[in-house]
């Protein structure tokens, strides 16, 4: 991602932390899982936590997202379910609040920074419709045998 120089920045530099805060604004975004960036992904794989993840799909069935998942969608797809929360929200604390396996998009969001979550949101997505991208959630969809669960699916019907 160029910055307004023409130099390189990363999604990391783009989109710095917030502070910290429990407000009712920002325990709704920890309900709903934010994304991590394609690199943030791959070294939560390596960390284990494969088996926490869910695969979103694009509305355009084009491309695929890892991100925490929905309690009951680990390893699996995010489905539409009622009242959806991420499986890493415990006691409304994030069990990877402070560690270097928060998402971007969690570690950024805050109730001051007003509108500025839908970039973020943009800037990650175009970063899972990438070559690297798409090839993570492959790997990842053979690691937590989600391919062999939908062939066997497509089998039955």
């Amino acid at each position: 991602m160029k910055g307004n120089k023409g130099e390189f920045i990363t999604l990391k530099e783009k989109y710095p932390p917030s502070e910290p805060c429990s407000c009712d604004i920002c325990l709704t975004y920890c309900i709903r899982p934010g994304w991590w960036s394609v690199e943030e992904a791959a070294s939560a794989i390596e960390a284990g936590y494969a088996n926490r993840m869910m695969l979103e799909i694009s509305l355009e069935l084009t491309f695929g997202v890892l991100s925490p998942a929905f309690k009951g969608c680990e390893g699996g797809i995010a489905f539409n379910i009622p009242n959806p929360v991420c499986n890493f929200l415990k006691n409304n604390l994030c069990e990877l609040h402070g560690t270097d396996f928060m998402p971007l998009e969690c570690r950024f969001c805050h109730h001051e920074r007003i509108g500025l979550g839908k970039q973020c949101h943009l800037d990650i997505e175009k970063d899972w419709d990438s070559s690297r991208g798409q090839l993570l959630f492959r790997e990842w969809g053979k690691l937590v045998g989600l391919w062999d669960k939908l062939r066997k699916i497509r089998d039955v019907w």
